[in-house]
Order: structure tokens, then sequence, then C-alpha cells
């Protein structure tokens, strides 16, 4: 047996001005053959659990293509065709294929393609053909499409936000396919569409609501002809049909089962609809709120948040921090031209700094400060505990450590980073339980890294490309009628 692996990530936040280029991805990953085995065997990723599975059964991998770039703007034309040829031609060196595991993140976006995950994942199963099976994995956040499931055999979605069982989901994946190419099972999957966007505030797994849907879906499981179900909470920031909520199920031979399942969880999340609306904390409350809660606390900064695709410079927090004369701050900007200015200062020496809010005007105005440059770096990290997205290491770029007079302390850094983990700050020589305030650009990701020293998370509605706030968005591409924008009717 010979199974392909192929994945295409991104997560496209359609109100970003600017386009994701090729060159995003080749500073993430653009990994061909034997690299992607190397890159990805150890990583908590679907793409190592496929790996480490079909090694298990001692099946041929036939590595193929992998591209990745940190969430941001929708794909150039010139990026997505490319990536498409790419993958076309190393598809075309891979022959005597058994099937194929594929890993779409399921919420990118192309200047001509909105639904670019749909669309090549239906020109794979046009070359592949319908003869050997495709399974797909998905991301929580997928904003899934009929083409997308037609074009596979089975798929999954990762079940647990922060995204802590993406291995564990490509050990399933792999399993699916094996078990499908001996002939054991034939999986057949439905899917249903509720008109529904659950709010990003709402989308924590091991907290209610989202807790006892997933509760609900792990019942169905216990139907041993359903071979898996997924619920895709959907990506609010990309501004497409799809934008949304899907459930979807994976049964074994019966077609009928599959559509009873995924409409059964799509009747119950709208039958609690109201359940899924955000429940939204202004800067001005969350500035009170820090005072009495216990410490350390964690701001998430959800209007800027880096993994749905902000630019993680925004500064609107600290100002506020500032304005309360709090002490004892750790947070994370980007801000290239910055880092370039501590570094001709000098390690030790003072400086007078502006820094973030350069983006645009969405995030926050410039900082102008007194600092100290307290610490250079060349913003390489490593963690080896599972945490979101899967990453077990990350180039920052150049990044300087600053210390403001007003008692705060700022990574500086030279590309964008999602505070997935905190060994970025380690790597840069900060001991974060040493902060009594973090400021983490996220909504849910960072909570996995921050809860080992953090004793309160406080997610504060900030103004942004990433509007926890969805109905401050300008959308022109959206299903109508879809809650909360529109009232429905509950089944």
């Amino acid at each position: 047996m010979r199974i392909g692996i192929v994945a295409i990530q991104h997560e496209s936040n359609t109100f970003l001005a600017k386009r994701t280029s090729l060159q995003d991805f080749r500073n993430d990953t653009f990994s061909s053959n034997r690299e992607i085995i190397e890159q990805f065997r150890d990583a908590h990723h679907e793409i190592g659990g496929f790996i480490e599975f079909l090694a298990s059964q001692r099946i041929e991998i036939a590595p193929i293509f992998v591209a990745r770039a940190l969430p941001s703007g929708i794909l150039s034309d010139e990026t997505a065709g490319f990536l498409c040829q790419t993958l076309w031609d190393q598809l075309a060196a891979h022959d005597s294929l058994d099937g194929l595991l594929v890993a779409p993140h399921g919420a990118a976006v192309a200047e001509n393609q909105r639904d670019f995950d749909g669309f090549w994942l239906t020109e794979l199963r046009a070359r592949f053909g319908t003869s050997r099976p495709i399974v797909c994995t998905l991301d929580l956040h997928a904003n899934v499409s009929k083409r997308m499931v037609d074009a596979c055999n089975a798929t999954l979605a990762y079940r647990t936000n922060p995204h802590l069982d993406q291995r564990a989901i490509g050990l399933q994946a792999a399993e699916l396919i094996v078990r499908t190419v001996r002939g054991e099972i034939s999986p057949v999957q439905a899917a249903a569409f509720p008109p529904l966007a659950i709010n990003i505030e709402r989308q924590l797994t091991d907290e209610s609501p989202s807790r006892e849907l997933f509760a609900l879906a792990d019942e169905q499981l216990n139907d041993v002809q359903t071979l898996s179900n997924s619920v895709a909470l959907g990506f609010p920031y990309a501004d497409t049909p799809e934008m949304g909520t899907c459930t979807i199920a994976v049964t074994n031979g019966d077609p009928e089962l599959a559509s009873r399942q995924a409409n059964a969880l799509a009747g119950y999340i709208l039958s609690h609809q109201n359940d899924y609306v955000g429940r939204l904390i202004a800067v001005a409350q969350a500035i009170e709120q820090l005072r009495t809660s216990p410490r350390p606390v964690c701001l998430l900064d959800t209007g800027d948040n880096v993994g749905g695709g902000s630019p993680g410079d925004g500064t609107v927090l600290l100002h506020a921090l500032m304005a309360a004369q709090l002490h004892s701050v750790l947070a994370t900007i980007f801000d290239p031209a910055a880092v370039a200015a501590a570094e001709r200062c000098g390690t030790g020496r003072s400086l007078r700094l502006e820094f973030g809010g350069k983006t645009d005007k969405l995030h926050g105005s410039p900082i102008s400060a007194s600092c100290v440059v307290r610490s250079l770096h060349d913003g390489r990290w490593h963690d080896s505990e599972p945490r979101h997205g899967g990453h077990t290491s990350g180039n920052m770029g150049r990044c300087a450590v600053v210390d403001l007079t007003a008692g705060m302390t700022v990574l500086l850094t030279s590309r964008r980073v999602a505070p997935f983990s905190v060994q970025p700050l380690v790597a840069c020589g900060l001991d974060p339980a040493a902060f009594e305030i973090h400021i983490a650009k996220g909504v849910h990701a960072p909570v996995a890294a921050y809860r080992a020293f953090c004793r309160t998370f406080i997610r504060v509605n900030t103004p942004g490309v990433t509007d926890a706030d969805m109905t401050r968005l300008q959308y022109h591409h959206r299903r109508k009628p879809l809650f909360p924008f529109e009232a429905i009717g509950a089944t």
C-alpha cells in the first residue's frame, strides 16, 4: 500500500488589504518529498499523525507537497496559482498511489477563488479519480463548502480549541484511509450547514456552550456504524458564502445515518443559538476587572488576534494600561523598524522609541516612549509541548526586548508571531511568570501555553480586523439569513 500526503494550509482574513504572497509560505512551510517527513515526523500536527500511523503499519508514505503560512490576507492570484501548479507537478511525479491524505485548513480565500480549498480539492479529485479514497482533515475554524465535502470520502476536523488534538486527528484519518484501502470499511459522509455563525468568544471547547455541543458529538460515536463526526465552528474573518458553522458525519456505508447524524448536530446548534452570541468585555471594563482579579492576568487582545490574521502591532491595550498606570506588563509587538532602531542603539542604552500602530489605523496609534534596550535576539524558538496549531518551532526574525520607563516590557519582533507558545518569550531571556499582566494577541489559542502561570484570562473586545463583535465588520459575500446578523428559527 502507498499513501500520499498533501496539504495547503492558510486561514485568510479578507478584511486585510495586504495580500498573502508566496514568500509568506516560504517563511513558514513550503516542502516536498522527504523533507516533509523530516519536518513533520515529530510535530504535534495532523501530518505528524499521518506519518506515525502509516509508519506503524509499515505502509509506504508518499510525501507529495505541504505549504503553510501564518494567517494573513487573502492569497494573491499569483500565489494561489503557483501553489496549485506546484501541487499538480508534484502529484504527477508520484504514481501508483492507493489513497491520499489531505490537510487543507478550510478557510483559505484567493483573489478569484473565494472557496480556495473547495477549488483545489475538487481539482485534486478530478486528477486523482474517484476509484481511490481521499481522506481530509480540517481546522476547527474551517468554513466548509459542499465542494470540499464532495471531493473527499471522509472529513475530520479537530475537536479541541486550543487545537491540541491535531496529531490525534491525523492518526484517526490515517487509520480510516488504511482500513478503506484494505476493504474493511466503506466511508460515506454527509454535511449540514446551519445558518449560524458562532462568535469566536464562544469557541473554547472545554467551556460552555461548546463543551456541551462536543459532548453530544461524542455520544453519536457510540453508534458502531458512525466512523467519525465533526463540528467546524467556522472562521468569521473570511467574508465568503461559506462563512459559518458546519457539521459532518462519516458512517460505514450508510449515507442516511450520516445525514441524520449531521442534521442532529446542526439542529442542536440552532436550538441553542443564543448561547453562541459573544459575551464581550470592553477595554475600560477589562481594566477595572483586572484590578481585582487574581494575578498574573492575561488580557486576550481579540481585535489584534494574530492567529486570525491580524497585523500584530495593535496598541489599544498598551495605551489603556499606560493610562491606568499599571506596571509589570509584558507585551509583544510586531515592528521591524523599531527592532532596527533598538539594534542601532545597542544593549543597555536608552532611546526614545516609537513602536506599534503602524500597519493601519484600526488597531491603535503608535506608542512613543522612553525605553532601555534590555537585549537583542535572532528570534528563533522551539517548543516540545503540544501547542495550538501544532507548531514546534518558529522564527520571529530579529527581536529586541525593551523596558519602558512606565514599568512595561515589550518584545519587538521583525516577523508577526502568534502567541501559541511562551517559548518565543523564553528564547528572548524573559521569564513569563515574573510579570503580573500579559497581553496576548489571541482569543483561545494562547490559553494552552499561558495557563501554566496565568490565574485569570480576560477576553477584551478591542477593535481590529479580528473584532470579536462580528456585527462591526462589513460583509459583502456572506450567506443570508445568518444568525446573529438576521433572526432565524430553531429546528
